[in-house]
């Protein structure tokens, strides 16, 4: 992106590109719109999503409902997202006892892994039917 660009039409549009969706939950990610909407964006478009929760336990995200800049429609949205988001499995990382290098490893893999289905989901959607074949 470039000075000037719109963020949230970035935003959407590499999130209508994108096969899998990584969000990074923390304890303070709930307060942010944009985090927000970008895993809203993903559940309605019904992206893979690997879910990682940093420091925080996924029955802990809650939307502030008095919060400014988030109108009811934007809320139910969110909250909606943020119940799937929780029935997702995850990957778990406490800094103050896990090793950085191990957890950067399984989640690399664990993304890679969701592409890899996702890629082989889409081809067998996108093969031609066998039976409709012509001879050679």
């Amino acid at each position: 992106m470039k000075p000037g660009d719109r963020l949230f039409d970035n935003i959407d549009r590499a999130i209508h590109g994108c096969k899998v969706g990584v969000a990074v939950f923390s304890r303070r990610y709930c307060e942010s719109a944009y985090c927000l909407h970008e895993l809203s964006l993903l559940m309605e478009t019904k992206k893979r999503v690997v879910p990682i929760f940093y420091d925080v336990k996924p029955s802990h995200l809650r939307i502030i409902s008095n919060k400014r800049n988030c109108n009811s429609e934007d809320h139910q949205r969110y909250s909606h997202a943020l119940e799937e988001a929780r029935n997702i499995v995850g990957l778990t990382f406490d800094p103050l006892k896990e090793d950085w290098s191990e957890f950067l490893r399984n989640a690399s893999d664990a993304v890679i892994k969701n592409l890899i289905e996702v890629e082989e989901e889409d081809w067998l959607q996108n093969m031609p039917n066998p039976m409709m074949r012509k001879p050679y």
